[in-house]
């Protein structure tokens, strides 16, 4: 077999190959930069979301907009470790809020309450000895509901989110074209070798 021949489909073949290699190696490296862009910008919104709980202000939109970011995009978990905090998102500061909230008004409803079984008491027994009134006081309270503070579930401000396998952003289509231009030079190369082997 003539052996000129055969270097033209041989050598068309080897630069088709290293189109996809190329392909290959500039799509992985987009790829690389954009899950690193979006794990940074869910540390951004992560920041935010802390800030904003710190500083008691549109904590609820922050919260969205990270859920709605993490759970649409690659490289964004924000999921329990073996070494990290679960969950790994907590607003403290607004569950510490809300608690002391609770804690304040129950505190007024409850000397309210008091007030009014001092007043009573003093009227019905306006010749009672201290210790009558305190009882009649004490009675007075239970029996017109003294409240104490019912535990806030702290889960209900502890969150984790999941992010996708892939996602239809730069890094989710930099990947899919990474694997088919990859696999295609893997054929590629394989059809050359079995080619070149044939010839000789």
């Amino acid at each position: 077999m003539n052996k000129q021949h055969v270097r033209h489909p041989l050598l068309a073949s080897l630069f088709k190959t290293w189109y996809f290699l190329a392909l290959t190696i500039v799509s992985a490296v987009i790829c690389v930069f954009a899950l690193r862009a979006n794990n940074e910008h869910m540390l951004h919104l992560k920041q935010a979301l802390q800030t904003a709980d710190q500083d008691n202000s549109n904590v609820t939109q922050a919260l969205q907009e990270l859920q709605a970011y993490v759970t649409t995009h690659m490289n964004t978990a924000l999921t329990t470790g073996n070494t990290s905090v679960y969950p790994p998102i907590q607003l403290v500061n607004t569950y510490d809020r809300l608690v002391q909230a609770q804690s304040n008004l129950l505190q007024q409803q409850n000397s309210q309450i008091y007030t009014q079984a001092q007043d009573y008491c003093e009227k019905t027994y306006p010749s009672a000895t201290l210790h009558t009134r305190v009882v009649c006081t004490e009675d007075y309270a239970a029996s017109h509901g003294i409240k104490a503070a019912a535990p806030i579930p702290d889960s209900l401000y502890k969150f984790d989110f999941v992010s996708p396998r892939w996602s239809p952003d730069l890094a989710g289509w930099s990947m899919v074209v990474s694997i088919v231009s990859a696999a295609i030079t893997a054929v590629l190369l394989v059809l050359r070798l079995l080619f070149k082997a044939r010839v000789e």
